[in-house]
């Protein structure tokens, strides 16, 4: 039976998407932690690191999509070209800030033997506050312009990758050329930020359409994911290129556009799920979603800092799968302990014992 229609539905199949990328994100990293390094040949980790692949770009994606929430609404408040893009900047900072709070505190967590140039790694929140801060200034285009233009500045950034990895950047201070070079090692906006763009569009769109055309759209968002998918692979086997010289894992359009594929198809199954199949209850999977950033936060503390460090590169497979298993429960029992202490929180403020908790304005958390 259809749930009855609310508000809600807008964001809650974004959220089931985010907890399915966390719960990817959380075994691959315990694969790549704890398996023992001869058997990193076998095909269990293959599969384990090929989906967890798929989480970074997932969530850029959605970022992006919850930024042209902003600026869509920010538009819809008549707010002034300026202070659109200020607002733009304001998230940028923000995620800029988590990024370089996070890489202190596993350095000063690691007791100071590592180069304190890791505190400056550009990771996957870097590249978020820098993807912003570059397409801020979209908050200056309406809503129907930015689904165009961020589509297409997307299909750039995939397109141009390749031409940006034979450049010679061999003059450049490493920390510019790991914010914009593609690396195996960085999360350069080369290809990276193009997720970021296409989630743009994508969120316009959404915010674009009217509300009764929602399921509309994402059968058709379903049946464009399909299409990426296939276009996408064929260019990826084609014995014909453009380029003089790509890499499928690391630079290539075909592996972006085929990951934007495989995005559309997952937001179009959540929002049929959450609103068809699912119950009405509790779900694991969204409480995941919601607190995305506290399992970020906390799993790379568990899983690569000095707790860890009997299991290390010395477990067996099954080993391995059942110490993903006991992390994914720790961190949902984590997650939900802290949903339930912003209840408390709030129901507190409510009755006027203390002041009303501040609403934590990252993407997913």
């Amino acid at each position: 039976m259809e749930k009855t229609k609310t508000s809600s539905y807008r964001l809650e199949y974004l959220d089931w998407v985010r907890g399915i990328g966390a719960v990817i994100m959380l075994q691959g990293h315990v694969f790549h932690s704890y398996l023992r390094p001869e058997l990193k040949t076998t095909g269990a980790y293959t599969f384990s690191q090929f989906l967890g692949g798929m989480p970074p770009a997932l969530f850029l994606f959605l970022t992006g999509v919850t930024l042209g929430f902003l600026m869509d609404s920010i538009e819809r408040k008549g707010m002034a070209p300026g202070e659109r893009v200020r607002q733009s900047l304001r998230r940028a900072g923000y995620l800029f800030f988590l990024a370089f709070a996070f890489r202190l505190q596993l350095w000063v967590f690691s007791g100071f033997p590592a180069p304190w140039q890791g505190v400056l790694k550009v990771d996957v929140l870097n590249c978020m506050g820098l993807s912003i801060a570059a397409f801020s200034v979209m908050a200056l285009f309406g809503t129907a312009a930015r689904i165009r233009v961020c589509a297409v500045l997307g299909l750039g950034i995939a397109m141009l990758s390749p031409v940006i990895s034979g450049m010679d950047w061999s003059g450049v201070p490493w920390i510019v050329r790991n914010y914009i070079v593609p690396d195996y090692n960085s999360f350069g906006i080369f290809p990276w930020g193009a997720y970021l763009a296409f989630g743009v569009s994508a969120g316009s769109v959404i915010r674009a359409i009217p509300r009764d055309a929602t399921g509309r759209c994402m059968k058709w968002g379903a049946v464009l994911g399909g299409a990426l998918i296939l276009v996408s692979q064929y260019m990826a086997n084609s014995p014909f290129t453009i380029y003089a010289k790509s890499e499928f894992w690391l630079n290539s359009p075909a592996q972006v556009l085929t990951k934007v594929g495989v995005l559309l198809l997952m937001v179009s199954f959540a929002y049929l799920w959450t609103r068809y199949g699912a119950g009405a209850g509790w779900s694991w999977i969204r409480q995941f979603g919601v607190t995305s950033l506290l399992v970020y936060w906390v799993h790379i503390e568990l899983v690569y800092g000095n707790a860890s460090w009997l299991f290390k590169d010395n477990l067996t497979v099954p080993q391995t799968v059942l110490a993903a298993v006991l992390v994914i429960l720790l961190m949902l029992a984590i997650s939900t302990m802290k949903t339930h202490r912003d209840k408390w929180q709030s129901a507190l403020a409510d009755l006027g014992w203390i002041d009303a908790p501040r609403p934590d304005s990252a993407a997913g958390d």
